[in-house]
């Protein structure tokens, strides 16, 4: 359960009952560790292969000046469509969106689980805790789930539930003063009154449980405090709130069921401490559960669902010719988004895209501490020359998604030896924490189906797969190195395999294609 572990002195510990309800089930154990997707070697191979485009360190014979200003020698490149062999090898190593993480079981496979009444297991790997809790379909519960849920369990029993379920039965919200002025996601306990007698009992559990799911229960049906705890979803689930509970309602509505969960978090028998990742895949494994992790849930909802609306669509003349903007809403978070389309897309064939991440210190301020500014500057030139293409501006991915104040904190952490990686895993922060399903889905709504991809990032490409969409080649960006961005451009191509270019830089200019070759002069 994504909350502190609670004590409660009405619940017992069933240490020597017996897995009743687990038995005699199909089996949804998490796959053999052989026959996952090997994603670490297909990282490794992303490095491999990015250093296969360049001779040694990229920028060794690119002279610069101090200050951040490039000499004479220093490059403003836009490398050509070509797919050579090295980017062949780099498609083919592109991870399948829908195959789970390595350990997991696939989203549907939980999903068909929970469709069936059986238990999953949920696990939170974001932060490195991997706390895990035994998740089901409320409507589903018994006397049997309960007990195996509170064996295995903290002893506390929690029930997902919308808000608006939750304001039918008048369920309140805790208020409780936590420190950081955040809403408490506990409601006022519960019992069923009919049926049952102390609350306490797993049968008695099992039917305020089922009370709770139903949509015919009445505020008056349950006493008040209880022994059930409701817990409030947040709208737009996993997508708004990487949480156990709403991963849990998520999975509860993506079997078709009605959308309240019934979830415990996983302890360990021994010491009574949150279950370890080993121990969950141990009682996955011991007793055929599914074991998926909310990111893979994440990343499964993205794919499928409308994430986005599209509310204006103006002309919009720039320095480098006329556009067409297209103002894409996001339905998840409410930030806008913009599309800058140029020409007629027409059938949406190899057109020549740039997904761009908001960057304010380079796009607006032009920072020289990054290649952002400059990357989008060309990246238009381009298309403006081709006459046709178009470049998806995601807002909200400031700082590779960590926002504006912790970027220029990492800045800081920079100017002290820092690395941009290290910077932001010393600030707790992850190295990379963009998302591009909402530029695909952009991509698609304006008719975009195959495309030549603007980026020296391995991580676009796998954005963009599993939405209907297709990468025919790979336009490199590569821009001015100076003084203050060389160590930045080295850390992303040995630390987060972005592709450069083979050999000296002052060379390349004389393998470009025609619409480089016009934008750079």
């Amino acid at each position: 359960m994504d909350s502190a572990l609670l004590c409660h002195p009405l619940f017992t510990r069933f240490n020597n009952l017996t897995l009743s309800t687990f038995n005699n089930r199909p089996s949804f154990a998490p796959p053999p560790p052989q026959t996952l997707r090997k994603s670490k070697q297909r990282t490794s191979n992303s490095a491999s292969s990015a250093a296969a485009f360049s001779a040694g360190n990229m920028f060794d014979e690119t002279p610069t000046t101090k200050n951040g200003k490039p000499s004479v020698a220093a490059s403003t490149l836009g490398l050509g469509a070509e797919t050579s062999s090295e980017a062949i090898d780099f498609f083919d190593n592109l991870e399948d969106p829908d195959h789970p993480s390595d350990g997991y079981s696939s989203i549907q496979s939980a999903v068909d689980a929970i469709h069936q009444g059986k238990f999953v297991i949920v696990v939170d790997d974001e932060n490195g805790d991997s706390e895990g809790n035994l998740v089901m379909a409320a409507s589903f519960a018994t006397p049997g789930n309960v007990t195996s849920m509170v064996q295995h369990g903290s002893g506390i029993v929690y029930v997902g539930m919308k808000e608006d379920d939750l304001q039918r039965l008048k369920l309140p919200l805790f208020s409780v003063d936590n420190g950081n002025n955040e809403t408490s996601t506990f409601t006022i306990t519960v019992d069923v009154k009919t049926g049952t007698s102390g609350g306490v009992s797993a049968a008695d559990r099992a039917k305020t449980i089922v009370a709770l799911s139903s949509s015919e229960s009445k505020p008056e049906d349950f006493r008040r405090p209880g022994h059930v705890f409701p817990v409030r979803y947040r709208d737009g689930g996993v997508l708004r709130r990487a949480g156990h509970t709403e991963a849990s309602v998520d999975l509860v509505a993506l079997a078709g069921l009605r959308p309240v969960s019934v979830l415990s978090a996983i302890v360990d028998t021994q010491d009574g401490s949150m279950a370890s990742l080993p121990k969950l895949r141990s009682l996955a494994s011991q007793h055929q559960i599914p074991m998926v992790s909310i990111t893979d849930l994440i990343r499964y909802r993205r794919k499928r669902e409308n994430l986005i609306e599209r509310i204006a669509i103006s002309r919009l003349p720039t320095k480098w010719g006329q556009f067409y903007a297209h103002c894409y809403r996001s339905k998840v978070d409410g930030i806008e988004h913009v599309a800058l389309v140029k020409g007629n897309i027409g059938d949406g064939q190899d057109v020549l895209v740039r997904v761009h991440s908001e960057c304010l210190t380079g796009d607006i301020f032009a920072s020289a501490r990054c290649d952002c500014g400059n990357q989008l500057d060309l990246a238009m030139q381009m298309i403006e020359k081709a006459g046709r293409g178009a470049v998806i501006y995601l807002r909200g991915h400031e700082g590779r998604g960590i926002g504006l104040g912790p970027k220029l904190l990492a800045y800081n952490l920079q100017d002290q030896g820092h690395d941009t990686v290290e910077a932001n895993l010393e600030l707790g922060l992850p190295a990379d924490a963009r998302d591009y399903g909402v530029g695909a889905q952009m991509l698609r709504d304006i008719g975009i189906r195959t495309m030549r991809l603007m980026t020296n990032n391995p991580a676009k490409f796998k954005g963009l797969k599993g939405y209907g969409l297709a990468v025919t080649g790979r336009v490199p960006v590569v821009t001015q190195i100076t003084d203050e961005n060389r160590k930045y451009l080295e850390t992303k191509r040995t630390k987060m395999g972005h592709i450069y270019a083979k050999g000296p830089l002052s060379a390349i200019h004389r393998k470009t294609t025609p619409e480089a070759e016009a934008a750079s002069n």
